[in-house]
C-alpha cells in the first residue's frame, strides 16, 4: 500500500495509489460514480443510511458518510470538532485499516479518505474496497442457522483480532460479517486502536453478546441461541488456549 495526501480548497484527501491513480472530491459522492446503491439488509444493517456501494464499472467499493450517534446526532448531524488532521475520524481509520490490512487480518482495504474543514468543526468520508458477498452476521444467520464450525469459526476469528491487540469501539452483530465462504471480516474500525492485553477483550465479547441477544428479540427470524454462542465462545478460547 502507498498512500498519498492531497490538500483540497478546504480540506484534504488521503488515498492509495495502488487502487486509484488519482482522486478527487467527486469520489466522495454518489455523482461521482457510474452506479451508488445505499446498503441495505434483512435487518436494516446498512447503519444510518450514510454508507454506500458505489463502483466505477469495474470496481466496486464502499463509501461511509461520518455521522454522529445517540443523542449528539440529534443536535450535530455530522460536524465533529477540529482537533488537527491526524485527529479526524477518517484519516485516523483510514491509517488504522491500513495497518490492520498489512498484517494480514480480514479487513477491508482501504481505499481513500478526506476531511472538509469549516471553522472548527469537520464533516468526513472513507472509502474502501467491498468485500465480495459480505455480509452482516445478523442478515447471515437471518438467512439460514450456523453449524457448530461457524460458530467456531467467528469465536477463532475474534481471538485472532484480540491477540494482536485490535479493540473494536463498537463490536455488534451488524460490524461482524461474513464473506460468501463465511469466513470472518470486521468492518468499522471508527474510535479503533491497538490496545494491551486486558478486561477490554472481555467487553468487546460482551458487547457482541448483547448486540446478538437483542437482534434475537426484535426479530424471531433470527437463529441464535445459547447453544451457538457457547460454540464461539469454544472457538475464542481454543484459540487462546493454543496460542
Amino acid at each position: 500500500m502507498t498512500d498519498t495526501v492531497e490538500k483540497t480548497s478546504d480540506g484534504a484527501i488521503v488515498y492509495d495509489t495502488a487502487i486509484l491513480n488519482q482522486i478527487s472530491e467527486a469520489a466522495f459522492s454518489p455523482a461521482g460514480w457510474a452506479s451508488a446503491t445505499v446498503i441495505g439488509g434483512a435487518l436494516k444493517s446498512g447503519g444510518r443510511g450514510n454508507t454506500l456501494i458505489v463502483s466505477d464499472g469495474q470496481q466496486e467499493f464502499v463509501l461511509r458518510h461520518y455521522l454522529r450517534g445517540g443523542l449528539p446526532g440529534r443536535i450535530i448531524h455530522d460536524s465533529y470538532l477540529w482537533t488537527g488532521e491526524d485527529q479526524t475520524r477518517s484519516f485516523a481509520e483510514w491509517y488504522f485499516l491500513a495497518k490492520l490490512f498489512k498484517r494480514g487480518l480480514p479487513v477491508p482495504r482501504p481505499v481513500a479518505a478526506r476531511y472538509s474543514r469549516h471553522g472548527p468543526f469537520y464533516r468526513a468520508d472513507l472509502l474502501t474496497v467491498r468485500v465480495p458477498g459480505i455480509r452482516s452476521l445478523a442478515d447471515r444467520i437471518v438467512e439460514r442457522p450456523g453449524n457448530r464450525e461457524f460458530w467456531r469459526g467467528i469465536g477463532e476469528g475474534l481471538h485472532r483480532f484480540h491477540e494482536a491487540g485490535v479493540f473494536h469501539a463498537d463490536l455488534n452483530a451488524y460490524n461482524v460479517q461474513v464473506d460468501r465462504q463465511d469466513s470472518l471480516y470486521l468492518l468499522d474500525f471508527d474510535r479503533g486502536e491497538f490496545r494491551p492485553p486486558g478486561i477490554w477483550r472481555q467487553k468487546n465479547i460482551a458487547r457482541l453478546h448483547r448486540s446478538l441477544q437483542k437482534i434475537r428479540r426484535l426479530d424471531k427470524r433470527v437463529n441464535f441461541s445459547k447453544a451457538e454462542w457457547n460454540e464461539l465462545l469454544e472457538g475464542y478460547f481454543s484459540e487462546s488456549r493454543s496460542a
